[in-house]
């Protein structure tokens, strides 16, 4: 049974049409929706779908989900403070913080890394999901120098600065690179200098902890032709390139700060969104150009649109804001019943064109 709900009366024409994306998106392969959107002074949140397969629970409004690769944008703002306060040059090399991390370290600078221009083998391609590694080791820790190892085992893949290629070994170096600077590892400075500055109260970096915090919907995988809940893992698999749980309400407010100057000054902040040029992005949905942690996003309207996408075992996210901060779209979504294919890719995409552009 599909729970669909609008969280206030007086449903306006674009709830209306953002309510009907959402459902799509259900009937396209996803167990349940949250959906956030603000428009000038209006803003509201709809979900579609279930918290649970088999159950009539409706997707909480307020509910918590694995944020997966957003994780980059706070990571990336921490990164550019550091900038700010002069202890952080974006073009020295890895070899000259991290000496001895990667054989080919002199080649590869910080910009690299946060650019995804750095030509490294990205650790996941080596345990790939779907279903049976995943269910072997999703209670494993992982330490961030072995899963760089891998990469570092390999040849690098390009000469770096030549071309785009996402890969979220560059992020775990740079929680390395973060450390090496602060003395404190990137949770304690993501906590210090965004969290608590923002009051994001139900954001969290969970480190080991398989659970997902406060109410939320469950979320699958297809495992053997069936779903299987992946609800709990421990997220240093994704580490500092994905371990952030939160909610739409708390992303909504990050990127609300990133974008008014409450987190970056403005010589950081042009750094931030100077993306690459077009052509160089590929196999990025949406993605038209790649800043430092953060992506121009390809829109119906032309928006002058950033935010980033997401995916993670059983749960999937994108959130986005123009630069003048007057349309912003968070949206979560659980993998249900079946398998997230390109009809599903494609019913995000007209959702959020939906949200932002009509």
């Amino acid at each position: 049974m599909t729970q669909t709900t609008i969280d206030r009366p007086g449903v306006s024409a674009l709830q209306e049409a953002v309510q009907g994306a959402a459902d799509r998106l259900v009937q396209a392969g996803a167990a349940g929706v949250q959906f956030r959107v603000t428009r000038g002074d209006n803003s509201f949140v709809v979900t579609s779908g279930i918290a649970e397969l088999g159950s009539d629970r409706p997707v909480p409004a307020d509910g918590r989900f694995r944020i997966s690769c957003i994780t980059k944008p706070f990571v990336s703002v921490v990164v550019l403070q550091l900038v700010a306060e002069g202890r952080l040059d974006l073009d020295r090399t890895v070899e000259s913080y991290l000496p001895g991390l990667l054989p080919y370290g002199e080649k590869i600078t910080v910009r690299n890394l946060m650019q995804h221009t750095s030509g490294l083998y990205n650790y996941m391609d080596s345990f790939q999901k779907p279903g049976d590694r995943f269910l072997r080791d999703r209670y494993k820790h992982y330490e961030p120098e072995d899963l760089i190892a891998i990469a570092a085992a390999k040849p690098l893949e390009f000469e770096p600065g030549t071309k785009f290629a996402y890969c979220n070994t560059n992020y775990f170096i740079v929680g390395l690179l973060i450390k090496q600077i602060t003395g404190r590892s990137y949770r304690e400075e993501i906590t210090e200098r965004v969290l608590e500055p923002l009051g994001l109260k139900e954001t969290t970096l969970p480190g080991d902890d398989p659970n997902i915090p406060g109410p939320h919907a469950r979320g699958y995988m297809q495992i053997g032709g069936e779903p299987v809940d992946v609800t709990l893992m421990n997220p240093s698999e994704a580490g500092c390139a994905g371990e952030i749980i939160s909610t739409t309400a708390d992303l909504d407010r990050f990127f609300t700060a990133l974008f008014s100057g409450e987190l970056l000054n403005e010589p950081e902040f042009t750094e931030m969104t100077t993306p690459l040029p077009p052509e160089m992005i590929e196999n990025l949905p949406m993605g038209i150009g790649y800043g430092l942690g953060i992506m121009k996003l390809e829109n119906d309207d032309d928006l002058d649109l950033w935010g980033h996408g997401a995916g993670i075992p059983g749960y999937a996210t994108f959130a986005a804001t123009t630069r003048d901060r007057s349309a912003r779209v968070q949206l979560s979504f659980t993998i249900g019943d079946k398998d997230f294919g390109p009809e599903a890719e494609q019913a995000v995409i007209r959702g959020v064109n939906t949200a932002l552009c009509s």
